[in-house]
């Protein structure tokens, strides 16, 4: 579907993947955020059919990277956590008339263009919504809403459930489409190690391989 706007929620990188903190110390933890920002910016600016990409953030050097892949920034909701965020950008969108939001969190590295174009692919006629869960089918990776705001988003560890039972209740029939690079979100120890597995090309994949740090492979969650 053409005129779907990419959104994308980063919070202030110094308080980013706190859940981390068992594998990963604190500047590292930072400078995985920004990696993974880059990955999932780099996808979606090289995905055709986006009718833009907006970026809610508080932080200066995440909106430095976001400007440099043509990304507008905008600061509305960006220390409300990532439902506030993506709230609040979804109403800036609907007072802009976009056709619908793509709304996907920073943690996806792995995302590619062809998985984001497969999404837009899937979406129908307005009012729709799509969306891919995590890979334990709990969160909700990556939503597509048209028109912005047809169906009330509430993100969490626990979200892709009741986002579907939000959809019907709109009277939408959800879509779901069960990705591999989208369903790979990194918030646990063990999913660093499944990113080195599988995620040679990524940024984040380079900066956990330069940092020599074995015992992720084998971190519990």
């Amino acid at each position: 579907m053409s005129g779907v706007h990419a959104l994308l929620p980063i919070k202030l990188v110094a308080q980013a993947k706190q859940r981390l903190a068992r594998a990963l110390s604190a500047e590292m933890r930072a400078r995985l955020a920004l990696a993974m920002a880059e990955d999932v910016l780099a996808a979606l600016a090289a995905t055709p059919g986006l009718a833009g990409i907006t970026v809610v953030t508080a932080d200066p050097a995440a909106a430095a990277l976001a400007e440099r892949y043509g990304a507008r920034v905008i600061q509305d909701g960006a220390l409300d956590g990532h439902t506030g965020a993506v709230l609040a950008g979804t109403r800036r969108l609907a007072a802009e008339d976009a056709a619908g939001v793509l709304a996907l969190p920073l943690d996806v590295p792995c995302v590619t263009p062809a998985e984001i174009a497969a999404v837009l692919d899937a979406h129908g006629a307005p009012p729709a919504f799509t969306i891919v869960p995590s890979h334990d089918r709990m969160g909700s990776n990556c939503v597509v809403v048209s028109p912005p705001g047809a169906v009330p988003l509430r993100f969490g560890d626990d979200s892709f459930a009741p986002h579907l039972a939000a959809a019907r209740a709109a009277g939408i029939a959800p879509r779901t489409l069960d990705l591999p690079g989208l369903a790979l979100d990194i918030d646990h120890p063990a999913d660093l190690a499944a990113l080195l597995r599988r995620a040679p090309t990524t940024r984040a994949h380079a900066l956990l391989a330069a940092a020599s740090a074995p015992q992720l492979q084998d971190m519990p969650s």
